[in-house]
């Protein structure tokens, strides 16, 4: 329900990217000029909605946003010029500690809250649903706003949304919620119903090369384009893939797959699953498998589309161009390998299965290169 645990302390938290500020700690907001602009201009024409849908994908900036707004509408009766989280305002400090009491945040808590070997939960359940009826049960003193951020509904099992539903239809006085999805399309739709959307987008080259340099990043201009490609305009997939070398390893995996692009190099894919084995590699694994996926998926779309996009890495260039030449027969084949290739890697995962021979099996999706073709040194 907080950003503290019942012994005051911060625990995991679910919202936060290792290496990286707390969306409530972040300084600056890159590329959402958009979705601030509309919720600025809902307030101050008076139609500031009581629930908003902050949609976009992970890592555009929703939470960040989220806790903006937060401390603009505690400490504001009317719109401010501006929704920056004000380093000399004592809402920012208590927002930034989690200790605002006007601000309830709604997110996946603890199995075993106090002990030391607590996990964080995979949903946000009842239990955290009931935390917010109870906090929703007090009136703020003063008659002054309250702000709920959920993040993300995404994650509500059936009894949360159902409890989260009912406090968004029959909100008390001055509550405003703030929910964050990534995926509302799979939200129930009374919720969807009962919300104001606010659409967040992928960031551009420039402003993702701005928010990473914010976070101590730097990346060469010329590599910005591919790295918002692959990252889907995501900050937090982006610093991923920097803090990873990415790009390098996208560019083997573009080795992995003939020329014509009708087969993987076996010999190649197994060199490759020899680097992915061990405790200390498992970032590197889930890397592989994600951008094995994110590959084929753009190889089928150029395919489909019967046309190349720039290429991510220059070792991509040849791929996409023999795909768009293939058309969309060879983009129905890409397509259920991909899908294929994402099954697989989410089993691995569950099922904690041998990172080199997933590595392997996921690649045979594509079948070997055709006989004429040699294979690569």
């Amino acid at each position: 329900m907080s950003r503290r645990d019942e012994d005051g302390q911060h625990g995991p938290e679910p919202d936060r990217v290792e290496g990286c500020p707390h969306p409530a700690e972040t300084e600056s907001l890159f590329g959402q000029d958009a979705a601030v602009a509309a919720f600025h201009q809902a307030w101050t024409s008076g139609r500031l909605h009581h629930a908003w849908l902050i949609t976009g994908a992970q890592g555009v900036g929703k939470a960040t946003l989220a806790y903006r707004l937060a401390r603009a509408l505690l400490t504001h009766e009317t719109a401010p010029a501006r929704f920056d989280m004000d380093p000399d305002c004592p809402v920012t400090g208590r927002i930034r500690a989690g200790s605002e009491t006007r601000l309830i945040v709604l997110r996946r808590g603890l199995d075993r809250p106090g002990r030391a070997d607590a996990r964080l939960r995979t949903v946000i359940a009842a239990e955290e649903a009931r935390g917010l009826n109870r906090a929703l049960s007090f009136r703020v003193p003063d008659g002054g706003r309250r702000v709920v951020i959920v993040d993300s509904i995404d994650e509500c099992n059936t009894q949360a949304a159902n409890a989260l539903l009912k406090n968004v239809e029959e909100p008390p006085a001055r509550t405003h919620f703030l929910m964050l999805s990534h995926r509302p399309a799979g939200l129930l739709p009374t919720i969807r119903s009962r919300c104001r959307k606010l659409a967040l987008a992928p960031l551009g080259p420039a402003d993702l090369g701005a928010a990473l340099g914010a976070l101590g990043s730097r990346v060469d201009d010329g590599a910005l384009a591919g790295l918002a490609a692959l990252a889907g305009g995501s900050v937090a997939a982006a610093w991923k893939l920097v803090d990873a070398e990415g790009l390098a390893l996208y560019a083997t995996l573009c080795g992995l797959i003939a020329p014509h692009g009708d087969g993987a190099d076996l010999r190649r894919v197994i060199a490759l699953a020899d680097t992915v084995g061990g405790r200390d590699r498992v970032e590197r694994f889930r890397l592989v498998l994600d951008l094995g996926v994110t590959l084929i998926v753009r190889l089928a779309r150029a395919a489909a589309e019967e046309t190349a996009p720039p290429p991510a890495v220059p070792a991509e260039a040849t791929l996409l161009d023999a795909a768009a030449r293939a058309g969309p027969p060879h983009a129905r084949r890409l397509a259920a390998a991909a899908a294929a290739m994402a099954a697989e890697g989410q089993k691995a995962r569950d099922a904690n299965l041998d990172p080199a021979r997933t590595v392997i099996d996921t690649w045979a999706r594509l079948g070997p290169r055709s006989s004429g073709e040699a294979p690569a040194a």
